[in-house]
Formats: structure tokens, C-alpha cells, sequence
């Protein structure tokens, strides 16, 4: 009973109607005739002399808020102004309703829903050419909508693109003098063509400032192209199709440049097995998808290492100038290898843990010089464990690599020449890497700072000057958001790219090597989806040992304009 009257309050029409016509069909299904006494015609003509209705519950004396259908009447009252009182205020709730009395309370509702139908009536005659236009709108929209459903390219898959115009240059300084035979001498592993690789001396000839300019120094204009076409089947996982196009590599920022220090993340085309300027590759092809509540599976033909990884610990943009500064100030431990692979990672609030495998000739069959797990493979492995918040992250990582001639390791551009090549006869690579940030909740003085330093180990059982050798990295980036204009962004960031620190032979090579990089840009946010990011950056000995075995000087100076679309 309790719950049938609550279901009445809840629903006040629904009350209504059976506290009207239910009496009346009983009465109506009646055998016998009333009669006039039965009727109680005195009570009837009370109730109906009432001709005016009750606003408010309150004006009856005898409905307290307790009664189980105080709310029904209420809203009888209030939201449809159709119930009358006796003359004397009262309501007499626990009185039986007659059918005379039950005929004039549905009149009177019968007669609001009337005056409701017929404002009705009016406003649709007032509106009857907006109405029409409306209308007419809706049907070209529902029309418009079976054309694009009839027509659209997928309904799992999205597709997202960026595409990015660089002008800009190079300009080298300096009095260090090389042969451009000897500079390029760095450029070959034979260690029967050249002894120890640095078993040799720097002896007067052209200036390396004339040997990079003879290469490069002319104004370029270069373009990227991305195309993501991101697919689910689940709302969950995620399929990634990456397609890039780019004619970076004999670009001032390309793999032709002298002084590979100064690559553009938009080049890294140029690394990742490029068959030339203009072509369309697949740059990315993997799947990932949860398993249980806490834990993401990944595994792709063509997957790279930093797509496993539950969290990047920076906030200074990947995409600005230089490559330096796009891998947490550790490149060793953050190499980016880019092949065949797979991972897991586990997050439980603002804790998680990684761990990835990556093959860069994992497509290849021969044991020799590919393959999953075999000497050829090319091959990292990285372990990460983090923690962050909106406003502070850190995370520590652990990747052991084997360069295979430098197939996994360093980018060009991450390193000195002397740790690029370091790299390349590595039989074996341990890095670790401690990388971090820390961002204000709001745009102000104050920016984000993103920091990190990595140290590598390296092995090898041919070169005595490499086993046993160390290289370091490290760098700080700093960016402030709505400089002068909401949305316009400006940063700077200093650091020294992979540099030799200690020697597996001093007899043999005596670590002198290092570099300081530094970049500035601001970036104008034209629109929500164009931005103009004019750059300038420096490196002071961007040749590093080979350059500092001469007392004169030797840097690179340059400036960019990048514009950037996204659609």
C-alpha cells in the first residue's frame, strides 16, 4: 500500500485520472440507478459554487503535509490550476467523490487543458513561418546526415593530420682548421683502414666554417606531412596507422648537414629508413588495447619505443627546433628505436611502470643481420617506473641496447661526432635516465620547467677505447604560455647533447669532448589550428673533441621560421 501511494505522489496525473474516472467508471457500471437522495445534491452545488480555483495547497485548512497525496494535490494545484475547495476552505480528502462531484473536477481540468490547447493553437498560427523555416532546416540536415553517413570514410576510424613548412638556415663561425678528407675520416668503422679511430692529428687546412659551408648555408624551405588514422574497435583499444611524407634530408636540418647536432624532430624521416624525399611510408603501424582495469598491451610491425610508455616525463613541446631537447634530456635512455616490437605498462593513479622490447630489424629474417633477439637485430629493451600529478611528474628509466652499427642508438643529432660514432661501435649500451617536470596551475612569470640527465655505458670487444667508455647528456627547458596574447607560447632551453666523459683506454683516447646547444622560439597561435613559431639556436662546439684537439673556434648559428597546420 505504502508503495502503490508513493508511486501516486510521484506521478500526479497518473493519481488524478484514477481519482477522477474511477468512480466514475464505477458509477457508470452501476445496476441500480441513484437516486436523488443518494446524490447528495446540497454537497454538489457547495462544491461547484466554488468558482474560484485554489493557487496554493495552503489554503486548505484540512491537508496537512502528511497525508500520503499532499504532493499529487500539490501539483494538481500549482502546475495545473484545475482543483476547487469547499466555500468553508477545506478539501475533505478522506470524504467518498461522488460522480457529480468527480464530473465538475474533470470539467474544470477539461477546461485548463483547453485554454493550454488552444494558446497553443495561437502561437503555432503567430510562428507558422519560423516554424516552416525550422522545419525545412531540419529536413536538409537530416538529409545532409544520411549523405555523410552513406559516404563517410569509417565509423571506427578517425583521421587527424599535421602538416609543417620550415624556412631557415645556417650560418658557421670560426677559425678550426681540418682537411674536409679528415672531417669525413670520422665517417668510416674500418679499423683496419684507420687504426684507432681517433689515431690521428687535426693539422692545419681549410677551416671547418668553409668545409660546412661548401655543404650547406643556403636558405631552405622544407616541408613534413603526418597523417594519423587512429581506429577503435572497442571504444578502448587503438589501432594506429602513422603516414609521413617530408624532404628534410638534404635540407640545413637533414642527414646531408656537416654538423648533425642541428636536425629538426620533423627530419626524422631521414632516420628511420626513408626511401627519399616525396615518398608516402608508414611510419607507424601497432595495436594497443587494455588488459583488466590497471594494465595497456602494445605490440606493432612498426612501433616505436616511446608509443609504450605510460608516461613521458616532459612538458617542454617535442616539435619546437632542435632534436636535442625532444628526449628528456637522455637520449641514451630514450633512444626512440623505431621497428618491430611489443610492451606493457601498468598505471594506478599516479604511479606507472613500463616495460617495452623494440626491434629495428626485427622484419629481417637473417640471423646475421636481423631478426627478433639475434645478434642483428638492432635491438632496446627499457624499463620505466613514474610518478606524476597535473603539476609535477618524474620518472626513472633503465634501456639496454645493442647499436648494430648504429641502427638503434643515437639519433643523428643527439650527440658529438665523437659519441655518435661511439655509438656505432658499441657492441652494447647500458643507459639510465632521470628525467622530470614541473608546471604552475596557471599561465603567469613563473613557466613549466622540464629537466633531465642521462649516463650510458659502453661495451665493446674490438675497439679497447670504447669498452668500458661513458657518455652523458643533460638539458633544461623552460616555457611560459599567453605571453602577451592568450595562446601564444615562448620557451627557451639549454643543454649539452651526448658528449665522451670517460674513456674505456686513456692511453688511447683521453675524453676532452662536449658541446653547448641552446634554442628560443616563440609561437603565435593564429588560429585553433595554425601557428607561426619563429627560432633561433646556437651550439658553441658542435664538433666537440675533434674540434677542440685545434685552439681556434668553430660554432653553428641559425634561425627558422616554422608554420604548423593541424586538421
Amino acid at each position: 500500500m505504502q508503495a502503490h501511494r508513493a508511486n501516486l505522489c510521484e506521478d500526479p496525473m497518473k493519481f488524478f485520472r484514477q481519482l477522477l474516472l474511477a468512480p466514475v467508471a464505477l458509477g457508470l457500471m452501476a445496476p441500480v440507478a441513484a437516486t436523488a437522495g443518494e446524490m447528495n445534491l446540497d454537497g454538489i452545488n457547495q462544491y461547484a459554487a466554488s468558482e474560484d480555483q485554489v493557487t496554493s495547497i495552503t489554503q486548505f485548512s484540512d491537508v496537512q503535509p502528511t497525508e500520503w497525496a499532499y504532493q499529487a494535490l500539490s501539483n494538481l494545484i500549482e502546475r495545473y490550476g484545475c482543483v476547487a475547495g469547499y466555500p468553508d476552505g477545506t478539501f475533505r480528502g478522506k470524504k467518498p467523490l461522488s460522480r457529480w462531484e468527480a464530473a465538475a473536477l474533470l470539467n474544470a481540468c477539461l477546461d485548463r487543458i483547453t485554454e493550454v490547447t488552444d494558446e497553443l493553437r495561437r502561437l503555432m498560427k503567430e510562428f507558422e513561418k519560423e516554424l516552416a523555416i525550422l522545419r525545412g532546416r531540419v529536413d536538409n540536415l537530416e538529409a545532409k546526415v544520411g549523405e555523410l553517413e552513406a559516404n563517410q570514410f569509417s565509423t571506427t576510424t578517425k583521421l587527424r593530420g599535421v602538416a609543417t613548412f620550415t624556412i631557415g638556415a645556417n650560418s658557421y663561425n670560426g677559425d678550426a682548421r681540418a682537411s674536409i678528407a679528415e672531417s669525413l675520416a670520422l665517417g668510416s668503422t674500418d679499423r683496419g683502414e684507420r687504426g684507432s679511430f681517433l689515431d690521428r692529428k687535426v693539422f692545419p687546412g681549410e677551416k671547418f666554417a668553409d668545409a660546412a659551408a661548401f655543404q650547406q648555408g643556403a636558405t631552405a624551405f622544407n616541408y613534413n606531412l603526418d597523417l594519423y588514422l587512429d581506429t577503435s574497435f572497442t571504444g578502448k583499444d587503438l589501432l594506429r596507422t602513422r603516414l609521413r611524407a617530408g624532404n628534410y634530408g638534404g635540407s640545413p636540418w637533414g642527414a646531408a648537414n656537416p654538423d648533425n647536432l642541428v636536425g629538426l624532430n620533423a627530419f626524422e624521416v631521414a632516420f628511420e629508413g626513408g626511401s627519399g624525399a616525396d615518398s608516402v611510408e608508414v611510419n607507424r603501424l601497432f595495436y594497443q588495447f587494455p588488459l583488466g582495469k590497471s594494465f595497456t598491451a602494445t605490440i606493432g610491425g612498426k612501433v616505436r619505443q616511446d608509443d609504450m610508455l605510460a608516461f613521458w616525463p616532459s612538458v617542454y613541446p617535442s616539435d619546437t627546433v632542435l632534436d636535442i631537447f625532444t628526449y628528456g634530456g637522455a637520449p641514451g635512455t630514450y633512444p626512440l628505436t623505431l621497428g618491430s616490437g611489443g610492451g606493457i605498462w601498468w598505471k594506478s593513479g599516479g604511479f606507472s611502470v613500463s616495460a617495452n622490447y623494440v626491434a629495428a630489424n626485427g622484419n629481417l629474417g637473417n640471423p646475421n643481420d636481423g631478426g627478433i633477439g639475434t645478434d642483428g637485430s638492432a635491438q632496446s629493451g627499457t624499463a620505466q617506473i613514474a610518478w606524476n600529478n597535473d603539476n609535477f611528474g618524474i620518472a626513472a628509466a633503465y634501456t639496454y641496447l645493442t647499436p648494430e652499427g648504429g641502427q638503434a642508438g643515437l639519433y643523428g643529432g643527439n650527440g658529438t661526432p665523437l659519441a655518435n660514432l661511439g655509438y656505432a661501435l658499441s657492441d652494447s649500451v647500458n643507459s639510465v635516465g632521470i628525467s622530470g617536470y614541473w608546471q604552475p596551475s596557471n599561465s603567469g612569470w613563473l613557466p613549466s620547467i622540464s629537466t633531465g640527465w642521462g649516463l650510458n655505458a659502453h661495451s665493446s670487444d674490438n675497439f679497447d677505447e670504447i669498452d668500458g667508455a661513458q657518455t652523458q647528456s643533460w638539458y633544461v627547458g623552460l616555457q611560459w604560455s599567453d605571453v602577451f596574447i592568450k595562446g601564444n607560447d615562448f620557451g627557451m632551453a639549454v643543454g649539452q647533447p651526448t658528449f665522451f666523459t670517460k674513456s674505456g683506454d686513456d692511453d688511447i683516447l683521453e675524453a676532452n669532448d662536449g658541446n653547448y646547444a641552446w634554442e628560443w622560439w616563440y609561437k603565435f597561435q593564429v588560429t585553433d589550428n595554425i601557428s607561426v613559431t619563429p627560432a633561433l639556436f646556437y651550439l658553441s662546439v658542435p664538433l666537440g673533441q675533434l674540434q677542440k684537439n685545434d685552439s681556434d673556434s668553430f660554432d653553428n648559428f641559425g634561425g627558422l621560421v616554422k608554420t604548423t597546420f593541424k586538421f
